[in-house]
């Protein structure tokens, strides 16, 4: 995101220690809340999307931004005292009300990444009042399988003994991208993934463990899926750890108030692989709202995703909007 575009950094001290809130655009315009994965922060994991051509007419122009970290987990953050207790997912979500009523904020729109998913779906739970809508790219719900809980803790052990080790980026590399962009012994990884890396080289490992733990000692939320009224827009890599998790998620909620759009050839975080594929997505479900005003600024060309690769029966109205239907973006290798 352009760095002209900041409008102020805040590290606001809630009843679970400090969180930093960088804030952009017009404090005045309706609030978009974001909530990065594991280990990464408003940089690493929105940066992406927010470079795209179309992305100050969609999101810029029509939002002002409050990028949320993981505590600890943004730009120069210091190792949190060991000793402090490792808070909860219901303390991360509980962080995000006092982050509302810091900036004085009602009614938001939150897009979240896999743990920032989940984060971000637990707050609409307990808070249902205080949410509009949610965007979720490749998010949690259940709670976590054999599988999943073993690697998380080899992880946390290599993340306390030996930190964000070479092992570690792997792991979190492999959690976050597609094997394609990631490249393999003849083919060099991407720009983005070897820029990842470096990122990952500035994260505190004492800080990056803390979240781990914390995501690792969720509970399952499925059940009070079917309680929110909020309308959801789901995304997913093919390609993604998290995708049959994802599939799940979207099968729970309620279908007349949800969609799914599952990206090919694209890992976890599809902000950074293929951002384009979500904005016409999120064009139509802001439309629902009456919060889309199309910029007339910039003509550059439309992403990969084009209409045609949109359901007709997402565009049907409903009483609260859109109807949203299960859609495939038709995203290429080559994109």
């Amino acid at each position: 995101m352009p760095t002209t575009q900041v409008k102020d950094e805040h590290l606001i001290h809630t009843g679970c220690g400090p969180v930093s809130v960088i804030v952009y655009g017009d404090q005045d315009k309706p609030a978009l809340l974001t909530y990065p994965d594991l280990a990464l922060n408003h940089v690493s994991c929105f940066q992406g999307l927010f470079f795209c051509p179309e992305a100050a007419s969609l999101l810029l122009h029509n939002f002002c931004i409050y990028h949320i970290s993981p505590p600890g987990h943004e730009l120069g953050a210091a190792a949190i005292f060991p000793d402090d207790p490792v808070p909860s997912v219901d303390d991360l979500a509980d962080q995000i009300i006092e982050i509302l009523n810091f900036f004085r904020l009602g009614a938001v729109m939150c897009m979240g990444v896999t743990a920032g998913a989940y984060i971000l779906t637990l707050f609409a739970l307990k808070y249902r009042e205080r949410v509009l809508g949610l965007i979720l790219v490749s998010p949690l719900c259940k709670a976590p399988s054999w599988t999943e809980w073993i690697y998380n803790k080899v992880m946390s052990n290599f993340l306390y003994f030996y930190g964000v080790c070479g092992l570690v980026k792997e792991c979190l590399l492999q959690r976050y991208f597609s094997k394609e962009l990631r490249g393999s012994a003849g083919v060099p990884e991407s720009d983005i993934v070897q820029a990842c890396r470096r990122l990952l080289d500035e994260r505190q490992s004492i800080n990056v463990f803390r979240f781990l733990q914390a995501i690792n000692r969720r509970p399952d939320i499925t059940k009070g899926l079917k309680r929110l009224r909020c309308r959801s827009l789901i995304f997913v890599g093919d390609s993604s750890p998290f995708h049959s998790e994802a599939l799940h998620m979207s099968s729970k909620l309620d279908r007349r108030f949800s969609a799914l759009v599952e990206v090919q050839a694209c890992g976890s975080v599809v902000t950074e692989e293929q951002p384009h594929a979500m904005l016409i997505p999120m064009e139509f479900f802001f439309m629902g709202y009456g919060l889309y005003k199309p910029c007339h600024i910039s003509d550059s060309p439309r992403g990969p995703l084009s209409p045609s690769c949109i359901s007709p029966e997402l565009l049907s109205p409903e009483s609260m909007g859109l109807k949203l239907k299960p859609i495939k973006t038709r995203v290429s290798l080559h994109v």
